[in-house]
């Protein structure tokens, strides 16, 4: 007979005598394991888990989804086509001549338009650092303006900058605010940076980038040689693909073509990889309120009503929730691709149940340099823990010293207390000395692996041991995140992508 089995309420022994919980695969030695392992960079990272299997429709976006740009290219060509229309403005032509740092700008910055700052914020809201045109703000500046405040970035005297094609007029708007002013001039910081905006707007507006961009797209766009196998395999395992852009039709049919034209002989025309393809889309409304659907042609458009989408007609505008009356979708069974946390990510997850993935081209760079300073992070958490013990040390200390002074003054003089007081104070030094050192040290390590990450902002994602507010808003926003389309080519149309665990500090 079977014995009932006895539950002893006993501690755990350490974990450094637990037995090992994971099984090693059979006929796999750890070398062959790691060579077997995606690389990093090519990986999709959770956020939140997320069956693939479960999907049935994929959309992707289009500009920095599927078309990946030459950032350095897109953010010199407009910065030229920006001061072109600042200059026709009035300003100075001088402006032509000075020199912009495509490198200046990332994601995740609010210009305060009040004072001129560029900024980055962590998680909390927190200013961190800051440059007045091109000069850097020091700790003691940043602190004095902004620590008595929470910064709202989509307030009228914030600007939040949230997308790639944003960053060439925070590039244009600082290095104009530090010509103007060592030219003696004071800037209205806000008119400038309204009109640095308007320049771009109208620069898109009148065709100026489309037509630069379209006349040279091998200069201008990487196109990615696993893209159509990519898409190829999800329709093989039978999702259903739509593309879901803000470009206008002749521009997403120029670059769609460069970009999937003749990939695959299986797929004559860039159209046969999708079930559904809509542009001028005008997202973000497109997933509130949005417009009717009109089938775009050289003929002129015309709105569908009762449908269903044609495979290999385009279509414009249109809305969420009559993309899923026609196509009979449920929200949930939608994964939609996109690289804007906004237009693309934050939109679609507030206002439907699809779930998201988001396309962050700046993860490679952003791994190669966690990779790199991975010795220096190590120096850092050593650091941190001993400035934690030496804290402790040094509250021990500050309390005997106080206790000892309250004695020797309720004594007569007494040279026992007053040596040992002595030798209190003087440990008591000792600590604060080994203290500020580890600070010293700990500061010169953060700065050199900001530099690992970025010449002037440091990581993308994180700032110091926080995330920064662009890092928590992929956290929050994205399921899923990589950094192309074609990263989901090595794996399984049914994969369970699994999140980490979430720990909190007790947990660690």
């Amino acid at each position: 007979m079977n014995q009932p089995l006895i539950l002893k309420n006993e501690p755990l022994p350490p974990p450094s005598v637990r037995p090992q919980l994971t099984l090693p695969l059979p006929g796999l030695s750890s070398e062959l394991l790691e060579q077997k392992r995606i690389p990093r960079s090519e990986r999709v990272f959770v956020s939140r888990n997320l069956k693939l299997g479960e999907i049935e429709w994929v959309g992707f976006d289009m500009d920095y989804t599927l078309a990946i740009y030459d950032q350095a290219a897109m953010d010199a060509l407009s910065v030229n086509l920006t001061v072109q229309k600042l200059i026709e403005r009035g300003y100075p032509a001088s402006l032509a001549d000075s020199s912009y740092d495509t490198r200046f700008a990332i994601r995740g910055l609010v210009v305060d338009k009040q004072r001129g700052h560029v900024l980055k914020m962590d998680r909390y809201k927190d200013i961190q650092k800051g440059y007045h045109g091109l000069t850097r703000l020091s700790r003691a500046e940043l602190q004095s303006l902004y620590h008595d405040q929470r910064i709202q970035p989509h307030t009228k005297r914030y600007h939040w900058i949230d997308t790639l094609f944003a960053l060439s007029e925070v590039t244009a708007y600082s290095a104009i605010v530090a010509q103007l002013e060592s030219a003696g001039e004071t800037p209205d910081f806000d008119r400038l940076f309204s009109d640095v905006r308007s320049s771009i707007d109208a620069a898109h507006a009148d065709g100026s980038v489309y037509r630069a961009v379209t006349s040279n797209l091998p200069q201008f766009v990487k196109r990615d040689p696993a893209l159509a196998r990519t898409l190829h395999k999800l329709r093989s395992s039978g999702k259903r693909l739509f593309l879901l852009t803000n470009s206008p039709p002749q521009y997403t049919e120029q670059m769609m073509t460069y970009l999937l034209g003749d990939a695959l002989a299986e797929y004559p025309s860039w159209h046969q990889y999708f079930d559904v393809g809509i542009c001028s889309a005008k997202k973000p409304s497109w997933f509130q309120e949005g417009s009717a659907f009109m089938e775009a042609s050289p003929k002129g458009s015309r709105p569908i009503n009762e449908g269903p989408f044609e495979k290999g007609k385009l279509y414009e505008g249109g809305n969420l929730k009559e993309f899923e009356r026609l196509t009979k979708v449920v929200g949930s069974s939608v994964l939609y691709v996109g690289d804007h946390i906004y237009g693309d990510i934050l939109r679609s997850k507030k206002e439907s149940s699809w779930r998201t993935a988001m396309i962050i081209q700046e993860l490679d760079a952003e791994i190669s340099a966690h990779e790199t300073c991975s010795l220096d992070r190590d120096r850092q958490r050593q650091i941190e823990e001993s400035h934690d013990l030496l804290e402790d040390e040094l509250r021990y200390y500050q309390r005997h010293v106080k206790d000892t002074s309250r004695q020797l003054e309720a004594s007569t003089r007494n040279p026992v207390l007053a040596d040992e007081l002595v030798r209190l104070k003087r440990a008591l030094e000792r600590v604060r000395a080994e203290l500020k050192k580890l600070d010293h040290e700990h500061n010169v390590l953060e700065d050199r692996i900001d530099q690992r990450f970025h010449p002037y902002w440091g990581s993308l994602l994180k700032e110091g041991n926080e995330m920064s507010v662009f890092g928590l808003q992929v956290e929050t926003y994205a399921d899923i995140y990589m950094r192309r389309v074609s990263c989901l080519h090595a794996y399984s149309p049914q994969q369970f992508f699994r999140s980490p665990h979430d720990l909190m500090p007790h947990e660690v």
